[in-house]
């Protein structure tokens, strides 16, 4: 084998960010990967020697395509689709499909690279992948979601396949856009496979693939909690967000007894003193979901609440964090007004939505803080379960689905725990990024230069 030239770190990433111009969601990804990696593999010339962690942040391939489509009003829109299929050492790419105007190659790459490690983090046979549009959902009609995604599907559909690549749901892609994407993928290819996942029930979906993100942010929570001698019940929680993930994380806290003081979109968060009970998430559900309305709308319904425009929750005093929006939406200065305000723990329901500042203040705090490749990754474990029904034309019901996603979480859990425990405390980011590592490593290796 030949021998490498072990290059440190500010080296590394020296390249990473010549090769990648501008690319600073992906930039910040490698970069809270590898300050931990290097330390694991500093005595390992085999990783060294085969380049491993510089091939597992270039991605296999970077797919960037044209998605033409005409409104109600007979106008012809363009945007620009993307698959970014990051590695396949251990099963076929897997990741969602985001639709929204923030979509970028940086923000899919940084996704599909976060991918990687959390696919290896379930146990289940999958490799990392991401994809999207710069399409924004809202506001559009049925008939115009339907003929977008119709379109993006017929430049996909060549890319993608249940042994090559199987993409989900993401933020902007739910179930609405799923059906129609498989329907055209079907209507293509004349083949019912298990193409994708977040299917509806009615054709191959899993009973508890709506719920699975956020129960498994919350089981995650669970598991930091009890392993340094706490628990759920009794707790305020502070949650960011009020799609599919913060509202089902909300509905899990509750059901733990717990105290949801807040939910957020865009526009600014509401919050309730009383609590979100179980009544008032239902009509969250319904007005994201149905009306397509804004979470301003919260306080009408419901006196006491406030709406805090443009603003974010992180300084409501809470026990428990559970960041479930988007990327960098929790900065250094929050952070720092979370453990002021006594937070024992945070578990990230989106994908790295805590900056790397914020991070070292959690860190530096010595705070409970589960981080999305971990945290987050029970979505993509009832996605792999999925694969496994459709493939074996086989249903687990939602109580044998429920059971399993909790061994799962406590699986990653422990895995985590492994590798990130020391003198009594665990680093869960150094404990997911290790053990995700490792398992993706080991596979390369087996392959050779490939």
């Amino acid at each position: 084998m030949a021998v490498s030239d072990h290059v440190d770190l500010a080296t590394f990433m020296a390249g990473v960010k010549k090769r990648n111009p501008g690319q600073t969601e992906f930039i910040q990804a490698v970069q809270e990967v590898a300050q931990d990696i290097y330390g694991f593999i500093d005595d390992k010339e085999e990783y060294h020697a085969a380049q491993i962690l510089r091939r597992m942040a270039e991605p296999d391939r970077v797919i960037s395509f044209r998605v033409c489509w005409e409104d109600d009003n007979h106008n012809i829109r363009v945007q620009r689709g993307y698959r970014i299929q990051n590695n396949n050492a251990i099963g076929p790419y897997k990741g969602g499909i985001r639709f929204h105007p923030s979509v970028t190659e940086s923000v899919l790459k940084f996704l599909a690279f976060e991918q990687t490690f959390k696919n290896s983090l379930t146990g289940l046979p999958m490799g990392g992948g991401k994809g999207g549009a710069n399409f924004n959902p809202r506001g559009k009609s049925d008939s115009e979601v339907m003929r977008f995604c119709q379109s993006f599907m017929t430049e996909l559909y060549r890319h993608i396949g249940p042994d090559t690549d199987v993409p989900a749901g993401d933020i902007g892609v739910g179930g609405r856009e799923i059906g129609y994407m498989f329907g055209q993928y079907k209507r293509i290819t004349n083949r019912w496979e298990g193409v994708l996942t977040g299917k509806g029930q009615e054709y191959g979906g899993s009973q508890m693939r709506p719920e699975a993100t956020g129960y498994g942010a919350v089981y995650f929570m669970q598991n930091m909690l009890k392993h340094a001698g706490h628990d759920v019940e009794g707790k305020t929680a502070v949650i960011s967000g009020s799609g599919n993930v913060a509202t089902h994380a909300a509905e899990k806290i509750t059901q733990l007894g717990g105290k949801v003081l807040t939910l957020s979109d865009s526009g600014g968060f509401i919050h309730d003193p009383d609590g979100i009970s179980q009544e008032k998430i239902d009509f969250v559900k319904q007005l994201k979901t149905v009306k397509r309305g804004r979470i301003s709308e919260y306080c009408d319904e419901f006196k006491g609440a406030s709406f805090h425009e443009g603003k974010r929750p992180w300084d409501v005093t809470c026990d428990l964090a559970l960041p479930c929006a988007t990327q960098n939406e929790l900065n250094e200065a929050e952070a720092a007004a979370l453990v002021k305000n006594g937070v024992q723990a945070v578990s990230e329901g989106a994908n790295m939505p805590t900056t790397l500042e914020g991070v070292k203040v959690f860190h530096d705090a010595k705070i409970l803080y589960g981080p999305g490749k971990a945290a987050n990754a029970g979505g993509v474990a009832v996605s792999g379960l999925e694969m496994s029904q459709n493939s074996e034309r086989i249903s687990w019901n939602h109580e044998r689905l429920g059971e399993m996603l909790t061994e799962l979480m406590e699986g990653i859990h422990e895995k985590c725990v492994e590798y990130g425990e020391h003198d009594g405390h665990v680093d869960y980011v150094k404990g997911a990024n290790i053990a995700g590592f490792k398992k993706v490593a080991d596979a390369m290796l087996a392959f050779g230069v490939v």
